[in-house]
């Protein structure tokens, strides 16, 4: 709130600009931070496993990129795309984390590419995955099981290289996805 400018200010309102401590005395200089607090998971790291996901810095955003090429994306019959949004961000959340970066374009079409959803998919793929991701907007295992099963290290590849792999990307993705427990 502003001060009226014909009241004076007091000292204690007045900026300083050195430390208010006795003479000779000096300001340690700061310690590094260490996290030790209980809610860091530093001391036994980030507990890694099924359906536990990966942190990254403003995953959510994946959200928002995912949603910019709704229109690109080919849905199978049947397939809604609240589903399919779900999928490709949730996955492109996976690429962009296993970086330590926010989401960009590239991992969503990364994540739509490797599950289909940008064109020339095969039908039974198509079918299989319609099925796969029914109600995914709304089940996180339905969700966490597909990111899962998709190798971390496939899903860093660049798009041209992943684009030459597709069919075994895929057929991994869906004996994987099949093997794992925890689907409800």
């Amino acid at each position: 709130m502003s001060t009226d400018p014909f009241v004076e200010p007091t000292l204690d309102e007045l900026p300083r600009q050195e430390p208010n401590l006795a003479p000779g005395v000096h300001m340690p200089p700061a310690r590094h931070w260490v996290p030790d607090r209980p809610g860091d998971e530093v001391a036994f790291g980030q507990p890694r496993g099924l359906l536990l996901g990966f942190p990254g810095p403003n995953v959510g955003y994946a959200l928002t990129l995912a949603q910019r090429m709704e229109r690109e994306l080919a849905l199978a019959p049947h397939e809604h795309a609240a589903d399919a949004l779900a999928v490709v961000s949730e996955l492109a959340m996976k690429r962009a984390a296993s970086y330590g970066r926010a989401p960009v374009m590239v991992d969503v079409e990364c994540a739509a590419l490797a599950l289909g959803y940008l064109g020339g998919c095969p039908p039974d793929f198509a079918k299989w995955r319609a099925v796969a991701i029914e109600g995914a907007h709304e089940n996180y295992f339905r969700r966490r099981g597909l990111c899962d099963a998709v190798d971390l290290d496939v899903i860093r590849l660049a798009p041209r290289v992943l684009s030459e792999r597709l069919p075994d990307v895929r057929d991994a993705v869906r004996r994987t996805y099949e093997q794992e427990p925890g689907d409800t």
